[in-house]
């Protein structure tokens, strides 16, 4: 019992191993390790070595949960997880446009609910395989039913695959693709809480200025103070995020807030 998620855990990590390796190596889209986590955190020329680094750390903690049993793997494995849950909450509270790097570039949605809780879930399962008699080979070669309900969770609570069906549909990353027309991310807009919660404070329910940038699309309201409402809808996902900024007239100031949509 205690060894079920062991499998999962194993697979996850080396699965982020090979998916930061590779996007290192083919050097991603234009500024992709620039809107990844952890290189996001970091100066610019510190970005690849920290995604290598974390590569290697993922290596590690697979490679020791997987022949050993030894504690110290799975005590490192839920402080790796409850440090990337930490992570995820500063880049969500930094860097609202990041994504969370967990599988490299196929992982650049923009940190929602659903990461988190993941990051969340893979604690708790790295909690309960400390407790484990094997090593991880031999739960891997018995997996049991628990596995499968594990696995069922991480797949709901992964962004990742609506991205790659995007992929597989497009064949092209966001930054690539046409993207769904004006009207219809209006109408996503016009869904999300963050209009919900600033509509009635618009002076025009229709913006006067709308844009693209790479994977986002901008619409541009004034409020009854004069001051711009910018909205950012994400051009990806079934229920894409959804980012707000107020900027004062004066240009002098401005207050930002963001508000989130589970991706």
């Amino acid at each position: 019992m205690w060894e079920s998620q062991l499998p999962l855990l194993v697979v996850l990590l080396v699965l982020g191993t090979t998916a930061k390796v590779i996007t290192v190596r083919s050097g991603g889209e234009p500024g992709a390790l620039s809107r990844l986590g952890p290189a996001v955190l970091v100066p610019g020329r510190l970005r690849v070595p920290a995604l290598l680094v974390c590569a290697a750390g993922e290596l590690v903690l697979a490679t020791g949960l997987l022949v050993t049993d030894h504690a110290i793997f799975r005590w490192a494995t839920v402080a790796f997880f409850a440090m990337s849950t930490y992570v995820l909450l500063e880049l969500r509270r930094r860097r609202p446009d990041a994504g969370c790097g967990c599988f490299g570039e196929v992982s650049s949605a923009p940190v929602g609910l659903r990461s988190i809780g993941r990051t969340v879930l893979l604690t708790g399962m790295a909690g309960v395989s400390v407790l484990a008699p094997v090593p991880g080979w031999v739960a891997v070669s018995h997996p049991s039913w628990l596995t499968a309900a594990g696995l069922a969770l991480l797949l709901g609570l992964s962004p990742e695959i609506d991205e790659l069906i995007e992929r597989a549909r497009f064949r092209a990353p966001c930054e690539r693709r046409r993207g769904p027309s004006e009207s219809a991310t209006l109408a996503r807009l016009r869904s999300s809480g963050a209009w919900r919660a600033h509509r009635d404070g618009l002076t025009s329910p229709e913006p006067y200025d709308s844009w693209r940038e790479l994977c986002w699309r901008f619409f541009a309201f004034q409020n009854q103070d004069h001051d711009d409402v910018v909205f950012a809808v994400y051009l990806s996902g079934r229920r894409p995020a959804v980012r707000m900024a107020v900027v004062g007239s004066e240009g002098s100031e401005s207050l930002t807030e963001y508000t989130p949509v589970s991706a």
